[in-house]
Order: C-alpha cells, then sequence, then structure tokens
C-alpha cells in the first residue's frame, strides 16, 4: 500500500522508465548501453592524454584507498576538448573499456522533445538507465549544444535542460556511485559556466590532431582490405601535418575515387597508387587550422584560468601561428 511520501511513486517510475524516449520508426530504441570491447591499447598515440586520464580518471577508480589517503576521490566527469575530427568518441569508448563499464552514448536529438518539460524528462531517463547498469560511462557528445551558457539562451525550456544536466551531474556525488560522465565538445569556452565547477566537469582534456606516426596507422587502417600498389605512407604522413584523423579518411576516400575512375575506364579493378594518395592530400588542407586560430583567441585573450595553455603549448610546439 502506497504510503503518500513519494517512495513508491518513484520506484514506480524507475520500474517503468525509458517510455517517452524517442524511437525510431521500427520501435528500436534510439540508445542502447553497450559494453565496449576498445581500451587504450587501441588508441594509437596520444601517450600524453592517456597518462592525465589514468591519473585523473581511472587509477582513482583501480586505488581508491592509495589515492584517498591523498585526499582524492574516484569518480569524476571529464571533459574532452579540441578539434573535431581527432577521435573524442573513441577515447570515451576505450575509457570505459579500460574500466570494464557499459557505454551510454547521448546525443542531442534523442533528447529533445517539441513537448515543454520531455527534454528534462528524457535526460533524467537516460541517467537513471545509467544507474541501473552501473558501473556505466555516459558519453555526452557536442556538450555545448546541450550545456551552453544560459546568459546567451533567449529560451526557457533550453536553459531548463542546462538546468537539468546541471541536476543529473549534482547527483555524481550522492547517488550515483558507479556513473561516470565524460563530456566532448569543439567549443568548450561557449559552455555553462557552472559545468565547469568541481564535481562537475572538472578535469579538462586537450585531444590533439594524430602525431606523424599517428597518421600512418590512421591511412594503413583506412586503407585496409582495399586494392593497393606499393605505398609509402610516412610520405603521406609527413605531408599532412595538422590534419586529423576525419581529413585522413577523407584522403583515403578521395583516393578511391580516382582508383573507381581507372576501374570503370579499363573494366578492370585497379589499385590505390601512391600518385593516387598524393593527389587527394594535396587537393586539401587540414580542417584543424580554423579551429586552432578561434582557440588561440580563446587562450590568449579571455582564458582567466590558462584552462587552454595545453592549445597554446601544441601550436607552439608544431609551428602554428
Amino acid at each position: 500500500m502506497s504510503d503518500f511520501n513519494g517512495r513508491d511513486d518513484l520506484a514506480d517510475r524507475r520500474r517503468n522508465k525509458l517510455k517517452v524516449l524517442q524511437f525510431d520508426k521500427d520501435g528500436k530504441d534510439l540508445i542502447e548501453t553497450e559494453k565496449p570491447k576498445e581500451t587504450f591499447h587501441d588508441v594509437g598515440g596520444l601517450d600524453a592524454v592517456k597518462k592525465k586520464i589514468r591519473m585523473n580518471f581511472i587509477l582513482p577508480l583501480q586505488q581508491p584507498e592509495l589515492f584517498a589517503a591523498y585526499g582524492k576521490e574516484a569518480g569524476g566527469s571529464l571533459l574532452l576538448y579540441g578539434p573535431p575530427g581527432c577521435g573524442k568518441t573513441f577515447l570515451a569508448r576505450a575509457i570505459a573499456g579500460e574500466i570494464d563499464a557499459n557505454f551510454l552514448h547521448i546525443e542531442l536529438q534523442a533528447i529533445l522533445s517539441m513537448y515543454v518539460g520531455q527534454s528534462e524528462s528524457n535526460l533524467h531517463d537516460l541517467f537513471e538507465r545509467a544507474r541501473d547498469n552501473k558501473p556505466c560511462v555516459i558519453f555526452i557528445d557536442e556538450l555545448d549544444a546541450m550545456g551552453g551558457s544560459r546568459n546567451n539562451m533567449r529560451q526557457h525550456h533550453d536553459r531548463m535542460l542546462v538546468n537539468q544536466l546541471l541536476l543529473e551531474l549534482d547527483g555524481l556525488q550522492s547517488f550515483n556511485d558507479g556513473v561516470f560522465v565524460i563530456g566532448a565538445t569543439n567549443t568548450p569556452w561557449y559552455l555553462d559556466p557552472a559545468l565547469r565547477r568541481p564535481g562537475r566537469f572538472n578535469h579538462l582534456i586537450f585531444v590533439p590532431p594524430p602525431e606523424e606516426a599517428e597518421r600512418e596507422t590512421i591511412l594503413n587502417l583506412k586503407l585496409a582490405g582495399k586494392p593497393i600498389d606499393r605505398l609509402e605512407l610516412s610520405r603521406i604522413a609527413k605531408d599532412t601535418r595538422h590534419f586529423s584523423g576525419a581529413d585522413l579518411e577523407q584522403i583515403v576516400k578521395d583516393a578511391v575515387e580516382g582508383a573507381l575512375e581507372r576501374t570503370l575506364e579499363l573494366a578492370e579493378i585497379q589499385p590505390i597508387t601512391q600518385e593516387d594518395m598524393r593527389k587527394s592530400a594535396n587537393g586539401r588542407k587540414a580542417t584543424t587550422l580554423e579551429w586552432f586560430a578561434t582557440a588561440k583567441n580563446y587562450a590568449t585573450f579571455s582564458d582567466i584560468n590558462q584552462d587552454y595553455q595545453h592549445v597554446l603549448d601544441y601550436m607552439k610546439t608544431n609551428g602554428l601561428k
């Protein structure tokens, strides 16, 4: 029998949660909890990034007594930022794999609703799902689209969604043991300042473009299984400085188109050649350059706490002005 204090109602809602989440036309849930197989072993390079994540996020979970002696608590939230196409999503999956946790990938379109209050309810239900599948990593992609500065929002319901996100994050310190949140954004300077307070996204991790050796590895992976000639991918990797993983994938796609055109003309399978790759690489510029130009302005003129000093250090080391 109900005791009228809301406990039974809360239990019923948790048992019957996610009824209001969006589904596709076939009735399939748009967001699924999964168990990633990827670990840091599958992440090429980014050694400094992985070291920082291990120290601030993973090791406190694996050795809580040791870190507690120094006043550091396990858990918390990570914010991955950097140019688009540099593997933030893959890195988040690898983090979940490292701690053997479930993985819940949240995108804005699966939360937003035309009905007042429904978006906040959808977000809450997703956090409830994570609580019922602990340990669980919640990955919020394009966090700036969901958690932008409330001062710049004209619509009341947009501000309410940010408020709900803050409420869920604050719950991490009380009843969300075993739930970890990772956010990703290309524009961290647009986030609501409240999201960066201690206990929320207080660990800021810069994810840079791949280094030369990593670029060669990415090119090899993207070319796997395709008909190729003898390629010197080390040269292509050297000539694609500052290119993101997405940029490198597009180079391979352009080279494939060149080989396909010859194949159609000659009616015989033609391999991807070094000239195809060279021509593709020379026909594109790194999309990260525009991001660095914008990031430099914020890091130079608006970065009171030097949160983006890693960006300036990277630019100096890699010859970016």
